[in-house]
């Protein structure tokens, strides 16, 4: 150490003469004015004026024309006014949540103090501190992370909504947003939930019941924790006694009722399109971190891709239960259906099942996992066997064949040595596709499959991919998207339902990033609609043909694991048009030895495919490809598109030359009157000249 000191001294002595100590505050102090300044610019940013109009509004659902489509409310019942309240109500929430509240200036220094050091023994943010205008900012305007950045953002925005507007405005706000679980937002909802009452009328035992559910909405209920919310309620009460809110006869009165429960309205999730809206707050949930309660109480406006008339189409269809299998032993056939544009991605309509619906149930359209079928055999099979160099005229091999331990065969136990590419995809024979994986290779099927967006698990990396076997399956709308490539001239954007985001002051959340990919050249893509054209036309996708337009498709089906029952487990059929690509299932949720599809797909979602493009064709301006369908018209130069085009041509050509004609007629003919006139003349002086010559 004594050999040290000289060192240390002379460190010292220098730390002193650069004056270290006050450089380094005063960089702390720069460092901590410019954090207060960025912060307090980011609330200047926030448009909290708008914040009261915002939250009373419900979450709007505009459609990909921009125009109003659904609402999506909790029923907060227009929201309960602060003026309307029994003071005991008010002093029950501010009691147990922010006794200072009517005091403080946005945030309590007490609070934060307290909320700080138990952070700091945590050694993490574990909440706690704010008063109920920093709760009304969280909730509002911020994101639910427990960040300290985000704390600080809540204090400086607390700070602004104290400026704005006045404590029972910001108490309302608070009150008419917040949850109080059961399905209840808002304390006029949760007042009709728990007491079947108007919130005017409710007892102080009542109006401490409901401050108590704030602090942990679902653990104090008092439908499922009856005992814990009367311990809840009773510390509810000893505060309001401590802080002189109630008097001691009112306490006593008070701490002596039961909790009388009567189950009134409640919350009811309103929508339109239940399935189609049920979908964008999943994606909004997943995808950009936004929370249900903040999509049901926050009045967001979120921009979509539905298409209305599409998805009303989709509605009808699948109201007409006689179009789908009849249900055994107590079950129903279920089915889920989805519509994709090509261009751009978007979900234009989904139906997620038959029969009652659920808010944010189990869709069948975006959330089911099955396997895919024969409609496999395009994406892993053909669309790799084209890049590769093969033709619609190709033959591959059609007869009894195994590939080691596997023995793929025909659905109708018949071959014919060979048949062309386009042949096979017709009538979804099974051995000529697992061949042709063979010989191009699975790993080039696999890899084309994931170009289409579906993930093909290790596992799955075998032949019996062609044929659609999975272990995890895909959903109908992992399976639209993937053929909508094929509509697209091969090129394939991520399916999404929402666009954008706009949040209660008209700032924007979020909005959705375009990605794309291409899957095939143009030329393969129409080679292969000319092959789906045929399945359509001709295959056995003949149930989903609409006549005078023009639809590409594929049917499929899965086998039953019992050996002796003739049935199928999943049907589909993936098909497109010009303007949309869609998928439909169905199926059984659980299938047995009692639950299963008696028919083919040829007679289940074909027909169903058929009933929704009829429905959309309304609405859809293209009606043909303008592609030969392969096999046909062979000798053709032209195609079925340049035909028409010609056909148009020649009859304005012809138009054109019949107008020329009756224009320049009149001029003709006077041309051809005086042409005769003078031909008369001339003949007449011609034989006056003969008469002379035999004068003389």
């Amino acid at each position: 150490m004594e050999r040290l000191r000289p060192y240390w001294e002379k460190i010292r002595r220098f730390w002193k003469r650069r004056h270290l100590t006050q450089i380094l505050l005063l960089i702390a102090l720069v460092a901590f004015l410019l954090t207060i300044l960025f912060f307090a610019w980011l609330a200047t940013r926030a448009n909290v004026e708008s914040l009261k109009e915002g939250l009373s509004q419900s979450t709007v659902i505009y459609d990909r024309y921009e125009q109003k489509a659904a609402e999506v409310t909790a029923n907060r019942i227009g929201g309960a006014k602060i003026d309307q309240m029994p003071q005991h109500v008010k002093d029950a929430i501010t009691s147990i949540e922010d006794e200072r509240f009517y005091e403080h200036n946005g945030f309590d220094i007490k609070g934060i103090a307290r909320a700080f050091f138990s952070n700091l023994f945590a050694g993490r943010i574990t909440g706690g501190g704010s008063t109920i205008t920093q709760q009304l900012a969280k909730n509002a305007l911020l994101s639910p992370e427990q960040t300290y950045r985000r704390k600080a953002e809540e204090l400086f925005l607390a700070a602004k909504l104290e400026k704005v507007y006045k404590k029972d405005e910001i108490l309302e706000m608070y009150l008419n947003q917040v949850y109080f679980g059961s399905g209840a937002w808002g304390i006029g909802t949760a007042s009709e939930r728990y007491f079947n009452k108007d919130i005017k009328n409710v007892t102080i035992s009542e109006a401490a019941v409901l401050a108590g559910l704030l602090q942990a909405p679902n653990a104090y209920d008092p439908y499922n924790h009856y005992d814990r919310a009367l311990k809840r309620r009773n510390i509810v009460l000893s505060k309001m006694k401590e802080l002189n809110k109630i008097s001691k006869a009112e306490y006593e009165k008070a701490i002596k009722d039961k909790i009388n429960l009567g189950d009134g309205r409640g919350s009811r999730i309103k929508r339109k399109f239940p399935y189609y809206v049920d979908a964008v707050l999943d994606e909004a949930i997943r995808e950009y971190g936004l929370t249900q309660d903040e999509i049901l109480t926050r009045g967001y406006r979120i921009y979509t891709e539905l298409d209305p008339n599409l998805q009303t189409a989709l509605e009808k269809v699948y109201s007409r239960d006689w179009l789908f299998p009849r249900g055994r032993g107590g079950q129903i056939v279920q089915s889920g259906a989805v519509l994709v544009s090509p261009e751009t991605g978007g979900v234009m309509g989904v139906v997620g099942g038959r029969g009652e619906h659920v808010f944010r149930g189990f869709n069948r359209a975006t959330q089911l996992k099955a396997q895919p079928g024969s409609t496999m055999k395009p994406l892993a099979v053909y669309a790799p066997a084209l890049k590769e160099g093969y033709s619609i005229e190709s033959e591959l091999v059609d007869e009894p064949i195994s590939f080691g331990t596997y023995k793929p065969q025909n659905a109708t136990r018949t071959y014919s040595g060979k048949v062309p590419m386009y042949k096979a995809v017709e009538q979804s024979l099974n051995v000529p596709t697992v061949w042709l994986l063979n010989e191009i290779g699975v790993s080039k099927g696999a890899e084309s499959v994931e170009k289409f967006g579906i993930p093909v698990q290790k596992d799955d990396r075998n032949l019996a991919l062609a044929l659609g076997g999975m272990h995890h399956g895909i959903s109908p709308l992992q399976l639209a998207s993937a053929y909508s490539a094929f509509a697209n001239n091969g090129k394939r954007y991520d399916s999404h339902f929402v666009v954008k985001i706009v949040g209660p002051t008209g700032n924007e959340i979020a909005s959705h990033k375009k990605k794309s990919v291409r899957v095939m050249s143009r030329a393969d893509a129409k080679t292969m609609t000319s092959m789906l054209l045929g399945v359509v036309e001709n295959g056995t996708g003949k149930a989903a043909k609409v006549n005078g337009l023009d639809i590409a498709g594929k049917t499929g089906s899965t086998q039953l694991p019992y050996a002796d029952i003739n049935g199928t487990k999943d049907q589909w059929f993936a098909g497109y048009t010009p303007e949309v690509a869609g998928a439909v299932w169905l199926g059984y949720d659980r299938t047995d030895r009692e639950h299963y599809l008696s028919t083919t797909a040829a007679q289940g979602t074909a027909p169903i495919f058929r009933a929704i493009m009829q429905e959309a064709r309304p609405f859809l301006k293209e009606d043909t490809f303008g592609i030969t369908v392969a096999g046909e018209e062979k000798d053709s130069v032209f195609s079925k598109k340049e035909l028409i085009e010609q056909t148009e041509k020649l009859r304005e050509e012809v138009g054109k030359a019949t107008e020329t004609i009756k224009e320049e007629a009149p001029k003709w003919k006077k041309a051809l009157d005086e042409g005769i006139i003078r031909m008369i003349d001339g003949a007449g002086k011609m034989a006056e000249k003969l008469k002379e010559l035999r004068g003389s």
